[in-house]
Order: structure tokens, then C-alpha cells, then sequence
């Protein structure tokens, strides 16, 4: 972004519905900005202060027109909304048309052409505002489905400007999407934008869809080639998820404090010290679950496998959207259920569910998460889900059980939760009681996990990873998937990460001849570059025999290295560790003998001598004499060696007299380098040992087909040394 800006404009402007503050008049009439709560606030609060930029937003009151001004080291400037245009652009086409569409029509939307020309003009206002304050060749940043139009607004008044919008609820597949009628001018409209970010890869995904269906333009991965002029320029779009996320250690900070503490302790001694309390916190919509929740919890006290005397619910549910008829419907039918239910399962010292109707400050939120030993979010669709990251950032004890929809984006982070579908009220019901019941070390277990997880990708890294595509500095390279790509970014920011790779398949092609394998072009200086980097160990893993890898490999000095399967060993001395018995000498006489002799009878077949075991290559020979030598080996050698270990790798037979994986060599290598956290790549069925003792924060890629472990998988040698790029810039701050 341009270093200085003309006066009273900005080289960063954000603009939403909302004003990130809450307007209040005191009886004397003295007039009052005070910073409100909520999800995004809360992500931009830090990234807008640092940058000195300006927030466009309406203000909050209807028919005022009120001058730019700052609060709290934010440059704020005010749009004007009327009560018709609040009734019509926001109750009416925002969240009675676009909002239950977005939600996979949980609740049926209206169609009105009204409410459609009200959003229209209120999206030109927002538009006109934000150009009016933005310096040359600004970032712009819009945010949320209420602005749809304002991007191609924005590029149409000022070419100049960089344009990044953010949608923070989900995008729905393409068969609920072309109900709405006004469906290409949204896509036209949001299509105006450089970079378009969304919550899930599954809703990136939808978005494209609708773009290749309804404008037939032609996409690839996370870019779209959007027509930019009749000489048949094209720009290039970005369409690419960006999990939103929380200021982790400020809720960190704020639930170490010792009177936020003593809260949390007198929150349950109100409730009468219940053996486990439940919490729900949610705006009250029909997005949220709360009847399902509610429902579950009934019947288990019901079926008698929850008790009244030893769990409570507290459901808190801020009020939303009071004046349109579907919330006001849904606050009278979760009263009636939190009602009957009391009536019917509450004593005179316990109450079933303790129901609040309105919103908590911070700090008693945070005090609620501390007293809350079960986390219930049971979203039918959400966009993020804010709250379940809070919590997990709050359990600096390391205690506590999220149990997480599925259908929150924040399930596809958040893996050690205890995910549920909520339409299943038995298996949410399974799941409480098994919350419930968790012992404490799986509990611990799961939540240290949680909290690496949501600490790593806090909203600092997902301000700067969405800033970093907007201003050009993220391209990522057509051969890394873009869940991938997310996976990297965290992965990156750990302090000591091991990148442990196979090298046949993996780095280098499979060839004819063993001897000839070399790694791809680029690999050497990708390599390279991670062992520049402070706190990144690389590492060798492979079946080769020690001498035969760093032939074809010529590794660095500083890569460890394991060959023939974990039995050797060479970390950062010259010496190769290897201790064969005597009689495991024997062993290694006798298998040579018998796979020389299968091999001389054989044509195509090779024998490799390793330290600890004989390979024998069948990649050159027919299929059915490598299908015969393959069998005769084993026969022959079960019966005068039964002890032996046996792999089958891709068109080669192993026999090792000491039994070892690749996924002993790789526990071996984290232990050495005490990483925080690993990177394994590889191709073959060997490889699967390795990926077997990955943990959940752990990253494993497969390299071709087949079935595999990995949680991610690319082509090609080739892929493999672009995510080596790929680890290298992002953890090296730099861009590719």
C-alpha cells in the first residue's frame, strides 16, 4: 500500500454494515461511542489501529447524519440509513432474502423487488462513501453479504483501488443459489473484487460453481478469469477460503486474571455447584440450534441418562433482528421448550436450564467459559462460529469438552472437538453424555490441541493471510489445492517444525534403474531455503540403503538422514549408526543366496544389497515373471527364514533381518529434533508407517493414487518441491 495518503483520505479502508461502535446519549444529552461487541470487531479492532485506517459503517441510529470522527484510535466514517432503508435494505433483502438462502433455506426466504432496489441504493451509498475517503491506489476491504455490490461499484468509479471482499457467512451450493432472481448481478457485483474470501473451501467452491454456470468463465483452482474489456483482456479473480478467527491471547489474558476467575467460581456456586455445567451462547436465530439443543437435553434428563441434581444448561441467547416476524416466532417457541422444560425436570435447589435473553460484556463471557465444563455448539450452518474458538482460547487449564456441529466452519479447524450432526438428536444426545463422562487426560489431550490449533491461527494470521492475497503477495502455485495451501500457513508459523520427505516418488520420478533416480529441478534450492530458516530441521526418510540415497539424493550436510527403513540412522555426525548381530549376518548370507538365485532364473529382475536386508526390483521385468519371482521369494524364504520382515513397495520386494518402518525412523527424527510439529511426503505403500504416527496437528502428503493416511495429496515430484517454495516464503514472511 502507498506510503502516505492526501489529507483526510486513507491507504486502508473497511467497510460493513455496522460502525464498530455502539452510540449512546446520556440523559444530559452528552453523546458517547462506545466499541461494541462481536465477531468482526474483533478480528479488525488490531489490524485497523496499527494501520491508522478508516472504518465506513452506519452508525447504528437511523435518520442522523453524523460527521467522520475517531474513537479509540479508529478513523470512523458514518453512512446515513434511514428507517425505511433499515426496513427494507437490511431486515427486508439482507436478512429475510440473502441470509436464510446463504443458510441452505433452514427458514424460507421472500423474493421482493422492493427490498431488491433498496439494496441496490444503500450498497451505491456505502460505495460512494468508502471512494470518497480512499487515497489513490488504496486497499479496500468490504465485508459481508449485506455489500455484495459494492465491489463492482468501487471498480467501476475508481479502477485504482485494490478490492478485497469478505464474506462472512456461507455461500450455498448452486442449486439454492439460483433461486434468488437477482443471482448474476450479485455475482456481478462481488466479481468486482481482486480477491473474494469465504469461510470454507466448500463455499469458495460453491461460489466458483455458480460463476462457471451462470457466466461460463473459465476457473482454475482459487482463480477466475473475469472479462475485463471487449479486447478480450481478462482480470484475475481470487476466490479462496480464509477461516476467520479470534484475538486468542487477549481471551488467553483475560481468563488468567485472578477476579474473572472468582467470577467463573461464584457463576457456579449461583447455579448450585452442579457436577457439570453445560453453556450455550449464541444470537437468537434459526441458524443456531438452540431448539435442537434443547430438545436433546430433554430427553436425556427424560430417559434418566443425565440427571437434574448433577447437570444444568445455561442457554445464553442475545436478541437478534426483534422486529422481523421469523425471530420474534423463534424467541416465543425456544421459550415455550425452556419453560415446559423447567416445568417439567427442575427441583427447588436445581434448575434444568438457566435462559438469558440478553448480551454479556466480555469479561463475563470469559468468565462463563472458565465455569462451563461442556461447550455446546450445535449450528445447523454457520459461517465460522466465533464462540467455539473463544472458548478453547479461554481453557488455559486445559480442561473443558467443545462439542462442535459439523456445520460450523469452524469444525473444519477445530477436529478435536466432539463433532456432531445436529439434525441427529440421538447422536447428539451420545455426544453430551459422552462430554460429560471424558476423562481427564482425553480431555486434556483433546483441548491442548484445540488450543495449539486456534492460538496458531488466531485473527492476526487471518487479517494477514487475506491482506497478503489482496495485495498480490499469496499466489499460490497451481499445483498446491487450496486446503493444502491453508495447512501450510499454519504450519509455517510453528517455532520448530521437521520437513522429513521419501526421496523415490517423491522428490525424484520413479526410473528404470535405482542408481539413475535424481530429485526434480528446484528441489536442492527449495531444500536449501528451509534449512536457512530458524527452527526448520530436513529430513531423509527413505528405503535405500544410506550409501545408495546420498548417491542419487547428495543431500546437504546439515539434512538428517534414515535409510533402510529407520535401520540406519545418520543425524549431525559423519557416522552411520548400524549394529548387525552375527546371527543376523547369517540371515543376510542365506537371503542373498536365495533371491540371487530367483533373480538369475528371472529376466528383468534385480537384487539390491542393503545394510540390513536385499530388495528385489521387479520393474523391468514382464508382469507375469515379477509376479512369479515376487512368489517364489516369498515362498522360499518363509520357509528358511520365517522371521524375516516382508514389504512390498511398487514393483519391489523387501526382506529386512531386523524389523523397522519408516514410521519408527520418523518418531525417531522428532524425538532428535524435539519438533513441534511434522511434515511428512511420500508415495509408497512403505510411506504409510509414517503417515500412521503423524499426529492431528501433523501434516502428511501422498504423492500419486492409491489408498493413504495423508490428509492431502498432490500429483507429481514436481507438486512436492512447489510446497517445499510454498513452506519456505510463508514461514520466511516472504511471498511467492
Amino acid at each position: 500500500m502507498p506510503a502516505a495518503a492526501p489529507a483526510g483520505t486513507y491507504t486502508l479502508v473497511v467497510v460493513s454494515n455496522r460502525l464498530p461502535v455502539d452510540y449512546e446519549e446520556a440523559p444530559d444529552g452528552t453523546v458517547t461511542w462506545r466499541t461494541s461487541p462481536g465477531g468482526l470487531v474483533t478480528a479488525l479492532e488490531p489490524l485497523m489501529r496499527s494501520s491508522h485506517g478508516a472504518w465506513v459503517g452506519w452508525p447504528g441510529v437511523a435518520d442522523r447524519d453524523f460527521e467522520p470522527f475517531e474513537n479509540d484510535g479508529i478513523s470512523l466514517v458514518p453512512v446515513r440509513l434511514t428507517e425505511t432503508d433499515i426496513e427494507d435494505y437490511y431486515e427486508g433483502f439482507s436478512n429475510d432474502t440473502l441470509w436464510p438462502l446463504y443458510h441452505d433455506v433452514i427458514a424460507p426466504p421472500s423474493f421482493h423487488r422492493e427490498t431488491w432496489d433498496a439494496y441496490v441504493a444503500v450498497n451505491r451509498r456505502f460505495a460512494a462513501s468508502a471512494v470518497a475517503v480512499a487515497a489513490p491506489g488504496a486497499t479496500v476491504w468490504v465485508h459481508d453479504y449485506q455489500l455484495q455490490l459494492v465491489p463492482r461499484m468501487l471498480r467501476e468509479a475508481r479502477p485504482d483501488l485494490v478490492i478485497g471482499f469478505f464474506n462472512h457467512i456461507p455461500f450455498p451450493p448452486y442449486g439454492i443459489y439460483a433461486q434468488l432472481p437477482w443471482r448474476k448481478q450479485i455475482l456481478h457485483g462481488l466479481l468486482g473484487a481482486d480477491v473474494i474470501g469465504f469461510q470454507r473451501v466448500a463455499d469458495a467452491g460453491n461460489f466458483s460453481q455458480a460463476v462457471r454456470r451462470l457466466f461460463g468463465y473459465p476457473t482454475r483452482g482459487v482463480v477466475i478469469d473475469v472479462p475485463s474489456g471487449e479486447d478480450g483482456d481478462s482480470r484475475r479473480v481470487i476466490a479462496k477460503h480464509f477461516p476467520i478467527s479470534i484475538d486468542a491471547a487477549a481471551y488467553d489474558e483475560l481468563a488468567r486474571r485472578p477476579e474473572i476467575q472468582a467470577r467463573a467460581r461464584q457463576i457456579r456456586e449461583d447455579l448450585g455447584n452442579p457436577k457439570t455445567l453445560m453453556l450455550g451462547v449464541d444470537r437468537l436465530d434459526y441458524t443456531k440450534g438452540i431448539g435442537h439443543r434443547i430438545k436433546a437435553f430433554g430427553e436425556l434428563l427424560a430417559d434418566g441418562r443425565l440427571s437434574v441434581e448433577d447437570v444444568t444448561l445455561v442457554q445464553i441467547a442475545s436478541p437478534s433482528r426483534e422486529r422481523v416476524s421469523t425471530y420474534m416466532a423463534l424467541r416465543d417457541e425456544i421459550e415455550l421448550a425452556v419453560g415446559r422444560l423447567n416445568g417439567d425436570f427442575s427441583t427447588i435447589s436445581h434448575t434444568a436450564i438457566s435462559y438469558h435473553h440478553h448480551s454479556y460484556p466480555r469479561e463475563e463471557m470469559v468468565a462463563m467459559y472458565l465455569a462451563a465444563d461442556v461447550m455446546l455448539v450445535t449450528a445447523l450452518r454457520d459461517g465460522m462460529n466465533l464462540v467455539a474458538k473463544e472458548y478453547v482460547a479461554v481453557r488455559f487449564d486445559v480442561d473443558g469438552v467443545l462439542v462442535l456441529s459439523e456445520f460450523a466452519g469452524a469444525a473444519d479447524e477445530l477436529k478435536q472437538a466432539i463433532l456432531i450432526n445436529p439434525h441427529d438428536i440421538d447422536g447428539t444426545k451420545d455426544a453430551m453424555v459422552r462430554a460429560v463422562e471424558m476423562p481427564k487426560r482425553e480431555r486434556t489431550r483433546r483441548m491442548r490441541s484445540l488450543r495449539r490449533k486456534v492460538a496458531e491461527n488466531d485473527v492476526a494470521a487471518w487479517s494477514a493471510s487475506f491482506l497478503r492475497a489482496l495485495t498480490g503477495g499469496a499466489a499460490v502455485p497451481a499445483g498446491i489445492p487450496d486446503d493444502l495451501d491453508a495447512e501450510l500457513e499454519s504450519l509455517a508459523r510453528v517455532e520448530n517444525l521437521l520437513i522429513a520427505l521419501d526421496f523415490d516418488g517423491t522428490l525424484a520420478p520413479h526410473v528404470d534403474h535405482p542408481e539413475d533416480a535424481r530429485a526434480v529441478e528446484g528441489t536442492r534450492e527449495a531444500v536449501q531455503a528451509l534449512l536457512d530458516l530458524p527452527g526448520v530441521r530436513v529430513a531423509l526418510v527413505s528405503g535405500r540403503a544410506l550409501v545408495s540415497l546420498q548417491h542419487v539424493a547428495q543431500p546437504q550436510s546439515s539434512v538428517l538422514l534414515t535409510g533402510s527403513h529407520g535401520i540406519e540412522v545418520q543425524l549431525d555426525t559423519p557416522e552411520i549408526e548400524l549394529n548387525l548381530l552375527s546371527s543376523e549376518l547369517e540371515q543376510l548370507d542365506i537371503l542373498a543366496r536365495v533371491l540371487g538365485a530367483i533373480s538369475a532364473s528371472v529376466s528383468g529382475t534385480t537384487v539390491e544389497r542393503k545394510p540390513a536386508g536385499l530388495a528385489l526390483h521387479t520393474r523391468l521385468a514382464s508382469e507375469k515373471g515379477g509376479q512369479t519371482a515376487q512368489r517364489q521369494a516369498r515362498e522360499q524364504l518363509s520357509e528358511q527364514l520365517p522371521g524375516l520382515t516382508v514389504r512390498e513397495g511398487i514393483n519391489v520386494l523387501e526382506f529386512s533381518v531386523r524389523s523397522s518402518t519408516k514410521g519408527d525412523a520418523l518418531q525417531k527424527l522428532r524425538e532428535y529434533t524435539g519438533a513441534d510439529r511434522v511434515f511428512y511426503a511420500g508415495d509408497d505403500v512403505t510411506d504409510e508407517d509414517a503417515f500412521s504416527v503423524l499426529g492431528d496437528d501433523d501434516l502428511g502428503l501422498k504423492i500419486g493414487q492409491g489408498a493413504t493416511l495423508a490428509r492431502y495429496r498432490v500429483r507429481s515430484p514436481k507438486e512436492v518441491t512447489e510446497v517445499l517454495i510454498r513452506i519456505a516464503a510463508l514461514r520466511s514472511g516472504q511471498t511467492s
